[in-house]
């Protein structure tokens, strides 16, 4: 036998889940995530010590996001759900009630992941400790909650789809108002480089919600389908945003986020030449 085989020695646990494709699917994206992340160690050791800090999250997020994508490639990772909506526009093959595939492993590296893009991105602005943690906090909040709505199979989910969606706002609110005030306070390229990102970090994550409404929330694509759907976003997201990002602030000094000795010069920058040393007065000589 050849080919991919997941599906055959995990045989999938719910009558609405992934076949063959949607595995072949996974295990490209899982591909394409341990080679991020190893690209992402590369080039962090190719950098100057002092820029490296930059380099850490992603390749946290990166190798967090590789496991769950290998746990969902393998058909695994999944618990059954009773789906809440059949009938048109839904997924009806399985039958009524059938049960949908809810795969906790990609909530997992969700809710470990989500605020340490919202850290990274905040390494770049000047905003309190407590600011940070709040803002990273509500981030979590969010997939905790479309984890929570995922798994319960009344119309109540949609409460915790509307907890997730308002946290959702709050993390932007925050990012886009005093946090690109902060990111002015350290410099004008600075803020321009804050605001590009947090702007492309923003649609990305208001995609996350309307995945969710298809997928878990309404039963509405398949379990390939949503592999499609979700898998598109998390490699824009973690790949795509993650590697402009860093490289975007390639030449900027991170003395300037407080981060290094205050005596770190990039290796790009001329030296300063030394000044010279003064000349001691001669002493007055007595009569």
């Amino acid at each position: 036998m050849s080919g991919n085989q997941a599906v055959d020695i995990n045989p999938p646990n719910a009558q609405i889940s992934i076949n063959t494709n949607g595995s072949d699917w996974m295990w490209a994206a899982f591909a394409l995530f341990m080679l991020s992340d190893l690209g992402m160690i590369a080039w962090m050791y190719m950098r100057h010590s002092a820029q490296r800090v930059l380099h850490v999250v992603p390749i946290i997020a990166l190798s967090i996001m590789s496991v769950a994508y290998f746990s969902m490639a393998a058909d695994l990772g999944s618990t059954p759900i009773v789906a809440e909506f059949y009938g048109n526009h839904h997924q009806v093959y399985a039958g009524d009630p059938a049960t949908r595939a809810i795969w906790y492993a990609r909530y997992i590296g969700w809710v470990l992941t989500m605020p340490l893009l919202v850290l990274e991105v905040l390494f770049t602005a000047a905003m309190s400790p407590t600011e940070v943690a709040s803002t990273m906090f509500f981030q979590v909040v969010a997939f905790v909650s479309f984890l929570v709505g995922a798994l319960v199979t009344s119309t109540y989910k949609w409460g915790y789809f509307v907890f997730a969606v308002a946290s959702l706002v709050y993390v932007i609110v925050t990012l886009l108002g005093p946090g690109r005030n902060a990111a002015g306070l350290i410099s004008d390229s600075v803020r321009s480089i804050f605001t590009r990102n947090v702007s492309v970090l923003a649609f990305l994550l208001f995609l996350y919600p309307i995945a969710w409404g298809l997928a878990d929330g309404g039963n509405v694509i398949t379990s390939d389908g949503e592999m499609v759907f979700y898998g598109v976003l998390d490699i824009l997201l973690y790949i795509c945003f993650l590697y402009g990002f860093v490289y975007q602030l390639r030449a900027t000094d991170v003395c300037c986020f407080g981060f290094g000795p205050k005596t770190h010069k990039l290796i790009t920058e001329k030296p300063v030449p030394a000044a010279a040393p003064a000349v001691a007065p001669a002493p007055e000589q007595i009569v």
